[in-house]
């Protein structure tokens, strides 16, 4: 039985800190067939020496214009059936290829899929747990419109067919927050995604990551996106988002504030 290959593209520079367990978490996968990419934009911090250590890996470092170009070169390079990308402070749980391969195997019509995804720290322990329970509840089920009034899918865990990319094209290189969101959605008007009730990765948050410190310009990056992708015109999904907008910016400075007060 021929096993489809699944390339993962890693974007990374400066992460010496976090790359190796993200590594790890993708060479100590069941699944047989993975090519892994890692595209570093030139670290200086021992990133270099960690890819080093790992002959199976595809690397190169050199200076990139941002995390989107560099997932933009992997992406290019990738020769997998199925592909993603993988944070370099991120990390795969166990068995998650074998599912998402197992997935388009089951369903040959679907052309991406997404799974759940954990919050965890630097230590890799899980926090925010509402926050899963929360976008747990919305990713049952896909819809549309339902991702115009909210980014419910979590980037770690989300896979596509390598052949949308001759169809829809690679990461949108002009945004740098919400690249991700974009391209679901240039993806999500055309094809629904399928949906895969398990955990897939582990999204790690900390105060310097991207999303734990400008949480604030990402979802007015999200609020633009979807109104650029109301192409219908329909007004709830975009009031629901701005409605999401005000609520989740709240959410996360009064979570900021707990920190704070704690740290004291």
């Amino acid at each position: 039985m021929k096993r489809p290959k699944v390339s993962i593209v890693t974007p990374t520079y400066n992460h010496a800190h976090f790359i190796e367990r993200t590594i790890k978490s993708i060479l100590e996968q069941d699944y047989p067939n993975i090519e892994y990419i890692v595209m570093d934009g030139g670290s200086k911090d021992g990133t270099v020496d960690i890819l080093k250590k790992y002959p199976g890996i595809i690397w190169k470092s050199e200076k990139d214009s941002g995390q989107s170009d560099a997932i933009n070169k992997g992406l290019r390079r990738a020769t997998g059936d199925i592909v993603a990308f993988l944070n370099s402070d991120d990390t795969y749980e166990p068995g998650a290829i074998s599912k998402v391969v197992e997935f388009f195997g089951a369903n040959p019509d679907k052309k991406w899929v997404y799974g759940k995804c954990r919050i965890i720290n630097d230590d890799d322990v899980e926090i925010r747990r509402p926050i899963t329970w929360y976008k747990n509840m919305l990713l049952k089920r896909y819809s549309f419109n339902k991702l115009l009034s909210e980014n419910f899918i979590s980037q770690p865990a989300t896979f596509w067919k390598r052949e949308l990319h001759k169809e829809i094209g690679y990461i949108n290189e002009a945004e740098h927050y919400t690249m991700d969101y974009e391209f679901w959605l240039r993806i999500g008007q055309k094809y629904p995604a399928g949906v895969i009730d398990a955990y897939l990765a582990n999204f790690r948050m900390y105060d310097t990551s991207k999303s734990g410190s400008l949480s604030n310009p990402q979802f007015k990056d999200e609020l633009r996106i979807a109104k650029h992708f109301n192409y219908r015109h329909a007004r709830w999904p975009i009031f629901l988002h701005q409605i999401n907008y005000f609520k989740i910016v709240w959410i996360y400075k009064l979570m900021a504030a707990i920190r704070r007060r704690g740290k004291k």
